[in-house]
């Protein structure tokens, strides 16, 4: 890859001076500290929105700011369109970034230092590196006076890491043409897989449905000491836990899946187990490598995972709790619906079923975009300018993003990018929400080089 790298370089001679600029942008949003906790008065995203209207306020530029709830606001900025007819594109990325132990870290997650290359901090994989370099191209597209034929859009929104309903979600709900675009490029894409001699950049075309789930178990009040057969809703909520962490549902595969196992780097026989559903449970139970068995049951399995357990009053050591709430995160496969999900919590539970009251959170069903386009093969061509090998491979997410939302509205999103092949998959992905989250200066570039490359080409 050194020779691919180089010639990289060469074509990118508008953004080796800009490295700086994009690092910026970068370490300012990760500084600035929007962590969403899941709580409305959380996020607090107006930070990274005043900073990054500052730094795209200009001539040609049209920028809208929207803040449903106080401090949660999010960004538009437009160069409109030469032609009405052109489809138009939106480059959007989220603001908020998630809680964090710094007990975890090995540096200040909210410093955004600068060390061997890499710039640490919270949200520096998931996705600020992307908002921060779709800022910097969409600037340095404005300032070269550039006249795309549709309008050009960059979106940067508040509160995707707790469901969108005061970001994404609430945009489409209430203002939907001030966000509308025909193709819409996210998080997250641009990791290198496959080998040498047949190498793929994998991009994003569809996510698992999102099916957050809050279980309330009731029970009858009492002194904390006598608990002989008292009617303790803790203890029976352990047991509805328990249950859920045990489901097992049967393996599905979808079209995306089998096109994922086809171009891994394993033996024919290792294929033929993951495309199995009567032996790829017993495959992933003896992987040696957690992560990976982690990630590919996912992939091909509804999954339950009961997260929180809280209640509405406060409770006491010495009081027998008469109320429980477990909220569960469900992430359903293409084609389960509403129905699906009450039947796999059904025949996870048995009879504990009708003890629990089941009351909806989230509920979007899985969502894919078509490969069939223009986008498809700009974004072809946008790799090929530094990898001219490698071919693209479409992936399907087990996380959300709010890709979903714009898919709702009926257009086609990816998730996109461009990193360094010296970043690992296994390292990018430990990253998400973990501790030491970082990412290299080169994926930066390489990353801002892409949507420069795909714009000019789309739009022009």
């Amino acid at each position: 890859f050194f020779f691919k790298l180089k010639t990289a370089y060469e074509i990118m001679p508008s953004l080796v001076g800009s490295e700086m600029c994009i690092r910026d942008r970068l370490q300012t949003l990760i500084r600035n500290e929007c962590v969403n906790d899941g709580t409305a008065t959380s996020g607090n995203e107006i930070r990274n929105s005043d900073a990054l209207e500052t730094f795209l306020e200009g001539p040609g530029v049209d920028i809208e700011t929207f803040e449903p709830t106080p401090g949660r606001k999010s960004l538009v900025a437009r160069i409109a369109g030469t032609d009405p007819s052109a489809p138009s594109l939106c480059l959007m990325g989220h603001t908020d970034v998630v809680p964090v132990n710094p007990e975890g870290w090995e540096r200040d997650p909210f410093g955004g230092e600068l060390v061997d290359g890499e710039v640490w901090g919270r949200g520096a994989v998931d996705m600020l590196n992307l908002t921060a370099s779709q800022a910097v191209a969409f600037k340095h597209l404005a300032e070269s006076g550039f006249r795309p034929s549709g309008d050009f859009l960059y979106f940067a929104v508040a509160d995707e890491e707790s469901g969108s309903a005061h970001g994404a979600q609430w945009m489409a709900d209430h203002h939907p043409d001030a966000i509308m675009a025909d193709y819409v490029l996210t998080e997250n894409g641009g990791l290198h897989t496959g080998t040498s001699d047949d190498p793929y950049i994998g991009i994003n075309v569809g996510e698992k449905g999102v099916a957050w789930r809050r279980l309330r178990v009731n029970g009858t009040p009492g002194h904390g000491s006598a608990p002989f057969k008292s009617d303790n809703a803790l203890v029976r909520a352990a047991g509805v836990v328990q249950r859920l962490a045990d489901y097992r549902p049967p393996a599905q595969f979808h079209e995306l899946w089998r096109q994922q196992v086809s171009i891994l780097d394993v033996d024919d026989e290792t294929k033929s187990i993951m495309l199995d559903p009567n032996r790829i449970d017993d495959w992933l139970e003896a992987h040696p490598v957690e992560g990976v068995a982690r990630h590919f049951y996912s992939c091909t399995h509804t999954t339950f995972s009961p997260n929180v357990a809280e209640s509405d009053r406060r409770m006491k050591t010495n009081v027998i709790p008469d109320q429980i709430d477990i909220n569960v995160d469900i992430r359903t496969l293409p084609g389960e619906s509403t129905a699906e999900v009450q039947a796999h919590l059904d025949s996870a539970l048995g009879d504990l079923a009708d003890q629990v009251q089941v009351e909806i959170i989230m509920n979007d069903p899985a969502s894919v975009s078509q490969m069939d386009n223009p986008m498809w093969d700009t974004i072809q061509k946008a790799v090929n300018q530094p990898f001219p090998g490698a071919r693209l491979s479409p992936q399907f997410v087990v996380g959300f993003t709010d890709a979903r939302v714009y898919r709702n509205l009926g257009s086609v999103a990816y998730g996109a990018g461009l990193f360094s092949p010296d970043l690992k998959s296994s390292d990018f992905m430990s990253r998400f929400h973990g501790h030491n989250e970082r990412i290299d200066v080169e994926s930066l570039s390489l990353t801002t080089q892409f949507w420069l490359d795909v714009c000019r080409d789309f739009l022009e």
